[in-house]
């Protein structure tokens, strides 16, 4: 049972899933909206929500923090001095989810997440 737990495990090793969700947030930065599973989707917008609450103060501690979870300079400048700014009066909720298909392959649930 679950009750009560933190995130998903989505199948892999501690080190595979913070790379995953690394990897997942980068490619939301550099494009805005992506189609993942659903999964994937409901576990990127929490760590993605927190990196854009973290990024609101755009002093050098949020580029410090940003950049701690992405490690990539591109996307924490994007994130810091673009996507941010424009999520600052807003309390949350900057991301929507939108189920769009089954996957052939595997039958798993395909879901669109963007910026809101």
């Amino acid at each position: 049972m679950r009750h009560k737990h933190g995130y998903r495990k989505l199948n892999r090793t501690s080190a595979h899933r913070k790379a995953l969700l690394k990897n997942l947030a980068i490619a939301m930065t550099e494009h805005g909206r992506m189609e993942t599973t659903l999964a994937k989707a409901k576990e990127l917008r929490s760590y993605y929500e927190k990196l854009i609450s973290k990024a609101a103060d755009g002093d050098s501690n949020a580029h410090r923090a940003v950049f701690a979870m992405l490690q990539c300079k591109a996307s924490t400048n994007k994130l810091v001095n673009e996507i941010a700014p424009k999520y600052a009066e807003r309390n949350g909720g900057y991301t929507r989810i939108i189920k769009t298909r089954i996957r052939r392959g595997d039958a798993t649930t395909m879901a669109i997440i963007e910026l809101v």
